[in-house]
């Protein structure tokens, strides 16, 4: 298989040979009226004054014609009017083709200029060995712009398509399983975009697969407790019914449905990452039926936003189920709008998170110290919702209420 720079680079020499290709053709084919070519039609016509007429003895011609190619150092010949040579003085010459009007002609020693006597005879002149054909020259001269572009294009392509092969190779071994590979981010152009693109994206699928290892360890050890009651409720129910154990394990068994419905509901939005559902939302409305569950006060404005009613619902229960079994009464839900957001506020009369353990406590099965109640995606669900709908979820703390947990969420703008 052609690797890429090889066929980058086989592309640029090959241009550049056939810009000198068709250079050397235009230049042997071009237009025969040059500056070489008028300087030899001009030696032409002074070596035509120079010689003895036709009529005159070849031994005459002959000594004219080296007495002239001693004076111009070049090869002369001279030829009658049926092309047959009369003299003729260094280099072998073509003769020139009774059917042209003169001009260039081509043989073995290299291109000649032939014109025409006003007497008929032809003469043909060939520059001297010493100076180089213009042609040669040309092709010489592209020929090492075509050497040198192609020595300095080599390793500018071959650094392009080396970042490219790293690339590849880390994009090999992360889908071998090494979720942990990065690529080394060279240079600052869209090679080194692309390279830090896919960081980026390792990164995310490192976190997201360890997110998902996490969730299914903490979930099978948090399904374990309430399985384990069950059965020894069951147990206890086949030996000695009785109402109490009745009671016991219909709470455990609501106890297991909420927690499979949370850690159902965290990889749904997890693994999805968009909205399912975008509708017109009245926040308060929602805030005010779920106030009516629990023992706890509400207050705000109306505000409305654009998202999924089911979600924001599970968001605000989650909040006070939060404040109801972490917390102290009074609970208090206060809704306000704070410019182009609303602002969800849900306070209790508790002693607050540690301030160190205000963001640890947003990650899945994550349990304050000493406090053994829930599983913990409690709130971990909370902040994936407020995100799923551009906003976020932080613990706050307030003078007069030191247990707070805020949401703020985007509004819907008027058109």
């Amino acid at each position: 298989m052609r690797r890429l720079y090889q066929t980058i680079y086989l592309t640029i020499v090959a241009t550049l040979l056939l810009v000198v290709l068709i250079a050397g053709a235009v230049w042997r084919l071009g237009s025969p009226v040059s500056p070489f070519g008028q300087a030899l039609e001009m030696a032409g016509e002074l070596a035509g004054t120079a010689l003895p007429p036709a009529n005159a003895p070849r031994e005459a011609q002959q000594e004219a014609l080296d007495h002239l190619a001693r004076q111009i150092n070049a090869d002369l010949a001279l030829f009658d009017s049926e092309s047959r040579p009369i003299a003729f003085t260094g280099r072998p010459l073509p003769p020139p083709s009774r059917a042209d009007e003169g001009g260039w002609i081509h043989g073995r020693g290299g291109p000649a200029w032939s014109f025409r006597l006003p007497d008929m005879r032809w003469v043909v002149v060939r520059a001297p060995r010493r100076h180089r054909n213009p042609a040669v020259s040309l092709v010489l001269f592209l020929g090492v712009i075509a050497f040198a572009v192609a020595v300095c294009a080599f390793p500018v392509v071959r650094g392009i398509t080396r970042r490219l092969e790293k690339l590849q190779a880390g994009v090999e071994t992360l889908g071998a399983g090494n979720l942990s590979t990065r690529v080394e981010v060279e240079g600052r152009d869209e090679v080194a975009r692309l390279a830090e693109s896919f960081n980026r994206a390792a990164a995310r699928i490192e976190e997201l697969v360890a997110a998902h290892r996490m969730l299914l360890a903490n979930a099978s050890h948090e399904l374990r407790t309430p399985l384990s009651r069950i059965r020894l409720g069951i147990e206890l129910m086949s030996g000695k019914p009785d109402p109490k154990y009745a009671a016991d394990l219909k709470r455990d068994i609501a106890e297991l449905d909420g927690l499979i419905d949370e850690i159902l509901l965290a990889s749904r939005i997890e693994a999805t990452g968009v909205l399912q559902t975008s509708e017109e939302v009245d926040l308060l409305a929602l805030a005010a039926e779920e106030c009516a569950r629990y023992e706890c006060e509400l207050g705000g404005e109306p505000v409305t936003m654009r998202g999924d009613p089911r979600l924001l619902r599970r968001m605000i229960r989650n909040l006070l189920e939060n404040a109801e079994r972490h917390g102290k009464p009074p609970v208090t839900v206060n809704l306000r709008r704070a410019g182009d957001r609303a602002v969800l506020e849900v306070m209790d009369a508790g002693p607050g998170i540690p301030a160190e353990q205000r963001e640890q406590v947003f990650a899945p099965f994550y349990r304050l110290t000493g406090d053994p109640k829930g599983a913990g995606l409690g709130l971990s669900l909370v902040r994936q919702i407020a995100r799923l709908h551009g906003g976020e979820a932080v613990a706050d703390a307030k003078a007069d209420a030191p247990s707070c947990f805020t949401v703020t969420l985007p509004l819907v703008r008027s058109a």
